[in-house]
């Protein structure tokens, strides 16, 4: 399927007249999402989408549209409207498709073409399976208010009149279950999951176990006093903050005057135990494809190395108008967009401890299971921060009591420069971040 994509894409890219750019970005998307609610299916969805993208430079100006079919007919019409809309456009200098750059594309394995092959009862029952797990798992398990199932085959492909010609498959699934936990007139939440590349990959046990424990842990949760402490961040929560620097170490961002770390390029940001990366060649990422949105390869960029700040993430655009080059991480929402900047597979550098080890040397501190409001509560261009949080307090080395109602506040760059240890627990999470346990000292908790 992706090769009819790609020879679309191409055909689009033939057709370009003398002193114009065209490339199209071909698009075709299957997913599923199965809902149970108290032993019933609440909803199962099955729907498929398809277009293309088309973008023509000429004089320097940029015209796109995008049509949501791949019949011929529609698909000319894409490219006469974006040939129209550059007539109309501004002109910028820095406007204009990448050439190759000779970088060889990761060989991924990302793709399960049986995934197509698995009945609708199949997935339904995995749905149905995680929900009676998760009530089975511990007695005050009161109920399960959501149990899914979902899954996703992505098929694109982009050629462009330079010479670009990629195209990219993969797909994704899961299990999740959020669960509701009680104790006389109390009653807790916690979310547990599972994700792989097919059905077969997936341990609806270890979804139900964590939605079991992550809410009963939680039962008898107070407000903690207010003080200076250690945090250890979760892998969960670490990876929703790496998620949240990905904007500021995009290079769009830093054009744009909203990155916290515009014109510190060679200086320390962190501490030197943090060596951040983002690398789509990563096949345990889920995240991963062997090229970006522009059909450029992918590739290991390396954004903070022992503290110091190496690189910004750029598209061919950015790159351009920052005097540097692509890296190979130009990303697009859709066919119905163009080409933004953006990380697919950020990660720390896992250190050599496990989180029980670090708890131990920690001693006394929060482990925060939980960041509620992280986006909101942060602000990726000041840096500044105050997010509500949820965990269980760290004494003598070991998890206590848990704690709600709390706040933790500094700013960005204090917690990076703060770091004292990354834990070696890295895990692969859905989206574009993986996680790992992160201890940060001396960060100021608000609570009673």
């Amino acid at each position: 399927m992706a090769d009819e994509l790609l020879a679309i894409a191409e055909r689009v890219a033939e057709q370009a007249r003398p002193g114009e750019q065209v490339e199209a970005y071909v698009a075709r998307t299957r997913d599923t999402d199965v809902k149970v609610f108290d032993g019933d299916v609440e909803s199962l969805s099955s729907a498929e989408t398809e277009g293309v993208g088309v973008r023509v430079v000429t004089d320097h100006r940029q015209g796109f549209a995008y049509a949501g079919s791949l019949d011929a007919d529609a698909v000319a019409e894409a490219l006469a409207e974006a040939r129209d809309n550059a007539g109309f456009a501004s002109e910028d200098e820095y406007l204009g498709l990448p050439d190759p750059d000779g970088v060889a594309p990761a060989d991924l394995d990302l793709f399960r073409a049986d995934l197509a092959d698995v009945a609708a009862d199949d997935k339904v029952a995995l749905a149905l399976e995680v929900e009676r797990a998760t009530r089975a798992a511990d007695g005050r398990i009161r109920g399960v208010e959501t149990a899914e199932y979902g899954d996703a085959a992505v098929e694109a492909a982009v050629a462009s009149s330079m010479g670009v010609h990629a195209r990219v498959r993969r797909t994704v699934c899961s299990v999740y279950a959020y669960a509701l936990a009680g104790d006389g007139a109390e009653t807790q939440t916690g979310y547990g999951y599972d994700v792989g590349r097919h059905p077969a990959d997936l341990d609806v046990a270890k979804a139900a176990t964590m939605a079991a424990e992550r809410a009963t842990q939680m039962l008898g949760a107070k407000q903690p006093s207010s003080r200076k402490i250690t945090v250890v961040l979760d892998p969960l929560v670490t990876a929703s903050f790496l998620g949240l620097l990905s904007s500021a170490l995009s290079g769009e961002a830093v054009l744009k005057g909203r990155s916290m770390f515009a014109e510190r390029m060679g200086e320390a940001v962190g501490a030197s135990v943090l060596t951040l990366s983002d690398d789509p060649t990563n096949p345990e990422a889920f995240g991963a494809a062997p090229y970006d949105s522009e059909g450029l390869a992918t590739r290991r960029n390396v954004l903070i190395q022992g503290g110091v700040l190496q690189r910004f993430l750029q598209n061919a655009y950015s790159g351009r108008r920052s005097g540097t080059a692509s890296t190979g991480s130009a990303v697009r929402a859709g066919f119905k967009s163009t080409p933004g900047v953006g990380s697919r597979a950020l990660s720390l550098v896992p250190g050599d401890k496990s989180q029980e080890q670090l708890l131990a040397e920690v001693g006394d501190g929060i482990l925060v299971r939980s960041a509620i409001g992280l986006h909101s509560g942060a602000n990726p261009i000041s840096g500044d921060f105050s997010v509500g949080v949820e965990g269980l307090m760290i004494r003598d080395g070991a998890v206590a009591e848990p704690v709600r109602e709390a706040t933790i506040a500094s700013t960005l760059q204090r917690m990076l420069k703060d770091v004292a240890a990354v834990g070696s627990d890295l895990e692969w999470l859905p989206g574009g971040a993986a996680g790992v346990t992160v201890v940060i000292p001396d960060v100021s908790l608000s609570g009673s």
